[in-house]
Order: C-alpha cells, then sequence, then structure tokens
C-alpha cells in the first residue's frame, strides 16, 4: 500500500505523535519531524542514517516566527528574509537556548527558513511547533524532487509522503550564514548569488567543508547516484574515453547522437537554467536506475543558477 497522501490532517496527527513525515517544498521534498522532540529528531537522522555532526534546516511558516527561534537578526538577514522568503534562501543565525542542539551539532546557530510551497505552508500553520526537514533521501544519496521518489527510499520506514507534486525549483536553498554580522554563502542552491547580491551586495563563498561544517549541505560527497558519475566540459571526448561500457548521458542543452550512448537526458534544450535545475535531480534518479557502467554529465555554463547546479554535479562524482 502506498504511504503517499494529499491528507494535510493525517499528516499533523503522525507529527503530533512524534513520528515523522516526508514534506513537499519549492526545492526538495524533505523529512520532517517537531524539532522539539527529542524522539522525531533522532528518528530523521537514523532513517537517513545521516551524522549527527551534520546540523539541520528549521522551517517555520513565516518570518514572523522568526524571533522565536534565533537570537539576533542582522540587518542583511532581515532584508534577505523580506526580499526571498516564502523562498529557498535558508539563514544561519545565532539560535534561541530553547532549540535542542541535536538540531544544531551542538553549534550555537541555528539554519532556518520559510519553504514557498503552499501544501507545507499549511501544515505549519495547523502546528504548535516548527519542523526540521533535511532531504528526504538516504545520506549522501540523490535527493528526490517526487513522492515517488520519497517512497522507493523510505517506503517501509515511514509513515507518510505528504503529496505536493514534482518540486518546482529543484535543487536545495542557498544557505547564507553571518559572520561578524557579514553573509556568507555556505551552500550554493535554487537563489542565484546575483539576485543575493543585488540586494545586499556582495558576498562570499565558503560551500564546502567536511568537518564540523557550520550549516547543512557543506559535505563534498552528497547528492549522489550509485552510479560511477563523471562532470566533463567536452561530452564527445569523454563518450569516446569510454567507449564500450554502457553509458549514460546526462547533457544541458545539445542533443548528442552518436549510438554508444545507452540512456540520455537532456536537460534544457531552450538552454533555460531554471528548467535545467527543476529536472537534475529526476534525470540522475532516471540514470541510476538504467544499470550503466558510467553517468557522464555535462558541465553548465557557470553563472546563476547554472553555477549552483555544476556544485551538485560535482559532489554527485566526488568517491
Amino acid at each position: 500500500m502506498s504511504i503517499i497522501s494529499k491528507d494535510i490532517s493525517k499528516a499533523v496527527t503522525i507529527l503530533n505523535n512524534e513520528e515523522l513525515v516526508a514534506i513537499p517544498t519549492e526545492t526538495v521534498y524533505g523529512l520532517a519531524g517537531n524539532i522539539y522532540s527529542e524522539k522525531a529528531i533522532k528518528a530523521i537522522f537514523e532513517t537517513k542514517k545521516r551524522p549527527r555532526f551534520n546540523p539541520l534546516i528549521v522551517h517555520i511558516p513565516s518570518k514572523d516566527h522568526l524571533n522565536e527561534i534565533v537570537e539576533s537578526i542582522p540587518e542583511k538577514a532581515k532584508l534577505l528574509a523580506e526580499t526571498f522568503w516564502p523562498g529557498p534562501i535558508t539563514l544561519v543565525l545565532k539560535k534561541q537556548s530553547i532549540i535542542p542542539d541535536i538540531i544544531t551539532a551542538g553549534k550555537d546557530t541555528v539554519a532556518v527558513r520559510v519553504p514557498n510551497h503552499p501544501t507545507t505552508i499549511e501544515l505549519l500553520n495547523q502546528l504548535e511547533f516548527p519542523l526540521a526537514a533535511p532531504s528526504a533521501n538516504p545520506f549522501n544519496r540523490i535527493s528526490p524532487t517526487t513522492a515517488e521518489h520519497v517512497e522507493g527510499y523510505f517506503k517501509n520506514k515511514i509513515k507518510m509522503v505528504l503529496d505536493g507534486g514534482a518540486c518546482k525549483k529543484g535543487i536545495e536553498s542557498t544557505i547564507i550564514g553571518f559572520e561578524n554580522d557579514e553573509p556568507i554563502i555556505y551552500r550554493l542552491g535554487s537563489t542565484p548569488i546575483e539576485a543575493i547580491e543585488a540586494v545586499i551586495g556582495k558576498i562570499g563563498i565558503k560551500n564546502k567543508k567536511d568537518i564540523a561544517p557550520e550549516a547543512p549541505g557543506m559535505l563534498e560527497r552528497h547528492y549522489a547516484p550509485k552510479t560511477k558519475t563523471i562532470l566533463t566540459d567536452n561530452l564527445n571526448k569523454a563518450i569516446k574515453a569510454h567507449t564500450g561500457k554502457r553509458i549514460g548521458v546526462l547533457a544541458y542543452s545539445d542533443i548528442i547522437d552518436d549510438d554508444v550512448i545507452d540512456f540520455k537526458i537532456v536537460l534544457s534544450e531552450d538552454n533555460n537554467l531554471q528548467e535545467a535545475a527543476s529536472k537534475l535531480y529526476d534525470a540522475l534518479h532516471q540514470l541510476d536506475q538504467q544499470n550503466l557502467d558510467i553517468i557522464i554529465a555535462e558541465q553548465l555554463p557557470d553563472y546563476g543558477l547554472g553555477k549552483s547546479i555544476n556544485d551538485r554535479l560535482l559532489r554527485a562524482t566526488k568517491s
């Protein structure tokens, strides 16, 4: 029997019972639990097999709830919240003492955002607590952008996937922390750097850290298929180098006709970076199911969302 359902009241009951529900957001599906329930939060880490040193993102229904979660809000953080929430920006700020250390991996900061998905906003408004919700996939595997992806991962381990359709953005939120009140990007994501800099000016990037990361999503290997994956700026050359293997190709926009390719997905024939981002993880899921020897992914233009997509593809190639 499927665990996928559109019943928000059922999700409320499960979450009130300190159990987990996978929830839709505009970025990816999240594996959600009550932030104040040690039982629920431990279950998130155990179900995902996620290391405890990797903090979780707290989801709130509106920016009006931010003061319940954090102690202080730098001016540039206020600007970002006013401009981009609800939406795919996560802010890492000094936490209130009420926020459990298990959520923040013992740090004095907490990652928080307002998701831009009507189903999950409605759910959050019916709860007495915020939700911690890392992506609803086993640790290091490809993030889920449909309810079916989540069910494929966890059908025997959670009670419900709240169905909100396919995720429109398709890659995780951009995470921004503050060091001496100055913003810094801890994870590239669905909000491009250019859009952020248009609001708050120049911003630095500290995008990868395997030991005691300041924020979720900073580990070097992440978002990875089981199939060996490589990233290239020259598809034809890479394909020739792997002749004789079962080859899958993930191309940006060019349709390559080559008899040695066993399975191919084009992310956007119109060179549309947002379309490419929205299709990225679903394409990797499809390629990973084709019994291939290798997935060859094409590097995208290194600006806007292309920079974020390249980041995810690069992490998928780390062994």
